[in-house]
């Protein structure tokens, strides 16, 4: 068996290979995705390579769940923006940066359950 290094260098290569041919889809002329797609498409993949550490006994790292998270999110509001044809514009930006905060705040609250943050 694998040993948990070369596993997740594995998993990595293969969710940088799918994030490739999903961008060459997304930006190919001939091909037509709603707007919102190439992110969801992204977000979801950042995902799957951290379920798939973890389903592997593997750490999961912060860093692509918080981008595949915010990817899903953003992706998501502009193609809901599109399909419902919302007489006003969606503040993705806002909601992004109210995201990216409650992220932060939920990691430091956390983490006090296992160390208090004054000492």
């Amino acid at each position: 068996m694998e040993n948990t290094q070369t596993l997740n260098q594995r998993l990595e290569a293969i969710a940088w290979g799918l994030l490739f041919i999903w961008w060459g889809l997304r930006w190919w002329p001939l091909i037509a995705f709603p707007e919102g797609t190439g992110l969801v498409g992204t977000g979801l993949i950042l995902l799957g390579l951290n379920a798939a550490r973890s389903l592997n006994g593997i750490p999961t790292k912060s860093g692509t769940t918080i981008l595949g998270i915010l990817a899903l999110e953003w992706g998501a509001l502009l193609a809901a923006g599109q399909i419902l044809n919302l007489p006003f514009e969606v503040p993705v930006f806002e909601i992004l940066l109210i995201s990216l905060g409650a992220i932060i705040l939920g990691q430091v609250l956390l983490s006090t359950r296992r160390q208090p943050v004054l000492g």
